[in-house]
C-alpha cells in the first residue's frame, strides 16, 4: 500500500521536528567535544578520563550527524514515489515504523534479516 498524501505530510512534519532536534543535539555535542585546555583545571577528573569522556561526545556527534544527513535525505524524498518502499525487497515500509522512523530504508523483514 502506498502512502496517502496525509500520511506523506504528517511524515513532512515529523521529519521536520526530528531535524530541529538532531540539530540541537548536534549543538550540545560541539560543545562537548571542544579541545580541552592542556592548562585546564578538572577537578576530580584527571584529563585522561576527560579526554575518554570526550571521544564518547565525538562518536555520539558523529551519529547525529549521520542521521541529521538521512533526515535532510528523507525530506527531499517524501514526495517521491520511491519514498517508503523497502530498498532491498521493494515492498512498502509500514507507516507506523516510517513515523518513528522516517530516514528508514528497509522495511521490519529486511532490517530483521541484517541486510541493514
Amino acid at each position: 500500500m502506498s502512502l496517502s498524501s496525509s500520511q506523506r505530510n504528517a511524515l513532512r512534519v515529523i521529519i521536520q521536528e526530528q531535524l530541529l532536534h538532531v540539530k540541537g543535539e548536534i549543538t550540545h555535542l560541539e560543545e562537548k567535544t571542544q579541545p580541552i585546555a592542556p592548562d585546564c583545571s578538572l577537578g576530580r577528573l584527571t584529563r585522561f578520563e576527560a579526554m575518554g569522556e570526550q571521544q564518547v561526545y565525538e562518536h555520539a556527534l558523529d551519529v547525529a550527524r549521520r542521521r541529521y544527513h538521512r533526515l535532510e535525505y528523507a525530506l527531499r524524498k517524501v514526495d517521491s514515489e520511491s519514498f517508503g518502499i523497502c530498498s532491498e525487497c521493494d515492498e512498502p515500509i509500514s507507516y507506523e515504523r516510517l513515523k518513528l522512523l522516517p530516514e528508514s530504508t528497509v522495511c521490519i523483514a529486511c532490517a530483521n534479516e541484517g541486510r541493514r
